[in-house]
């Protein structure tokens, strides 16, 4: 930063602050908490000398903060791939099932945003497809913050509820599916070779509740890679040039994550360590008739309270799936040794 020319480049110094910044919090994150378990300790001894129960109280509070405080650490030492720091692009979409799916769609779109918020990122809708009747059919949208895609690549896969349908009028037990897709965004220094030959650009009128623009002009944007039969959309932005610089964007980084799956892949042959994500390979079920239990097929995990899981407590399943990764990842290493 302290070169003559640095903020000459603002492409190149944006990277460089970000990194200065994450550098930075992590110093000082670690120094407070260094800090204060060390009054912490001293008022430990300082109670037990003077036989201070309320101190010792006080202690025993401090502490249990303390723990949850390092726990939290230890979540982000497991963060250590290169695309966990990024931003992340999430994408819920309906299985079969039509309004049942569309409306576990909807409870599963609220369940992310509720945990987004709870870890403080930034949530911006790239594109919401409602259903005709109830629900979502699909929604696309990306998270900002510190190690976003890390914190929420474990929802990556098929989502399973079973439940009483509140759509049924005879009251018979439901199964519906939905896939969540998560994405680590592209870095601008990393290249993504798109041609434009290789694209089909449609516009049309954006759907929803309508507003100045929405219904009126062809805003929406729809983004088809031929090759791959990629397609992205976005309809949320008054502008379609804003809504497609956010379709290419997405664009950029289902690419660079279909090429990292396919890296992956070749791995597998080595060693079991990529679960497969496809239709009848869920990754969770959400069980709410007969009884009521949220499991992860993956690392078994499993919570009662079904409420507080689809109101965003996911930390005990993601902590879970980290560590089966970091598991996986050493054995990997010793493997290759």
């Amino acid at each position: 930063m302290s070169r003559q020319d640095f903020w000459e480049k603002p492409d190149e110094s944006k990277h460089v602050l970000k990194e200065r910044s994450d550098l930075t919090d992590a110093i000082q994150t670690w120094q407070t908490f260094s800090d204060e378990l060390e009054d912490t300790e001293l008022l430990f001894e300082m109670a037990m000398e003077e036989g201070d129960e309320e101190a010792v109280d006080e202690v025993v509070l401090k502490t249990r903060a303390l723990q949850k405080r390092l726990r939290d650490l230890e979540l982000r030492q497991m963060l250590s791939h290169e695309d966990d720091a990024k931003n992340a692009i999430v994408s819920v979409n309906a299985g079969a099932g039509g309004t049942e799916a569309q409306d576990w769609v909807e409870m599963l779109l609220r369940m992310m945003l509720r945990y987004c918020e709870r870890k403080g990122f930034v949530v911006e809708m790239a594109d919401l497809q409602e259903g005709e009747e109830a629900g979502v059919k699909s929604a696309t949208f990306t998270v900002s913050g510190a190690n976003a895609y890390g914190m929420l690549k474990s929802e990556s896969g098929i989502h399973r509820l079973v439940r009483i349908s509140p759509f049924d009028a005879s009251g018979r037990r439901h199964t519906s599916f939905a896939a969540v897709l998560v994405y680590p965004e592209v870095d601008d220094r990393i290249e993504v070779d798109i041609k434009q030959a290789d694209l089909r650009i449609d516009t049309y009128r954006a759907s929803g509740a309508g507003g100045q623009h929405v219904n009126k002009t062809s805003s929406a944007v729809r983004i088809t890679h031929l090759p791959t039969g990629i397609v992205v959309q976005c309809q949320n932005e008054k502008s379609q040039h804003r809504n497609r610089d956010i379709a290419m964007k997405i664009l950029r980084a289902r690419m660079y994550e279909r090429e990292q799956q396919a890296q992956q892949v070749k791995l597998q042959e080595m060693h079991d360590s990529l679960d497969d994500i496809g239709w009848g390979n869920q990754i969770r079920s959400y069980v709410m008739q007969p009884y009521r239990l949220v499991k992860d097929h993956r690392t078994t995990v499993e919570k009662g309270n079904v409420d507080a899981v689809l109101d965003g407590d996911l930390d005990d399943f993601v902590e879970a799936y980290l560590m089966q990764q970091l598991t996986h990842k050493e054995r990997a290493a010793g493997l290759r040794g």
